[in-house]
């Protein structure tokens, strides 16, 4: 005759296991996400809720027109007035070592336009050229002319990125991927 574990001991385990794997897989793998300002119009629309994958980067570098989450940096949060440790969703424009500028509403990288058929207007400021620093990027609301983004506080350090937005899961009309 076997000996059935105690049912408080089962209970304890599979809550233990529970917690462990859920918070592991929000750490480690994917977490989702609820979008709070429209500096990503046209594409992500505010309250609109988006897994972010946290793997691909560690085994490749960031794309440009990836749209990643990364820790605002601290001048960021200062301009907006944040008393928390946010996060932002932007899109990568300027790679390391391109040289990146806006001017007569077309972003322009090392001298030639890039086409941004996703964007929300064409910008109404003048920036750089500049030059992005090896292990940093440039990254870019697609609401260009609403958002507080690297042409304000500057260039984004890898080590920043928390992951790629990878999927709209909310509302469910617009449930998919992110172009």
């Amino acid at each position: 005759m076997t000996k059935q574990p105690k049912l408080w001991v089962e209970v304890v385990q599979t809550v233990g296991l529970s917690l462990f794997l859920s918070l592991g897989v929000r750490q480690f793998v994917a977490e989702a996400r609820v979008v709070p300002t429209g500096s990503m119009e046209p594409t992500v629309q505010i309250n609109d809720r988006l897994v972010v994958e946290k793997i691909s980067y560690l085994f490749k570098s960031p794309n440009r027109g990836d749209i990643i989450v990364f820790k605002a940096p601290e001048q960021a949060l200062q301009m907006s007035g944040s008393t928390t440790a946010d996060a932002y969703l932007k899109r990568i424009i300027g790679l390391p070592g391109e040289a990146v500028e806006v001017r007569d509403g077309k972003v322009l990288i090392n001298g030639k336009r890039i086409n941004e058929t996703y964007i929300k207007a064409p910008p109404n400021y003048a920036w750089g050229p500049k030059t992005v620093p090896d292990g940093q990027y440039l990254v870019l609301g697609d609401n260009r002319n609403g958002s507080l983004d690297g042409h304000i506080w500057g260039f984004l350090p890898k080590d920043t990125i928390i992951g790629k937005a990878a999927g709209r899961f909310w509302p469910p009309q617009r449930m998919g991927g992110l172009d």
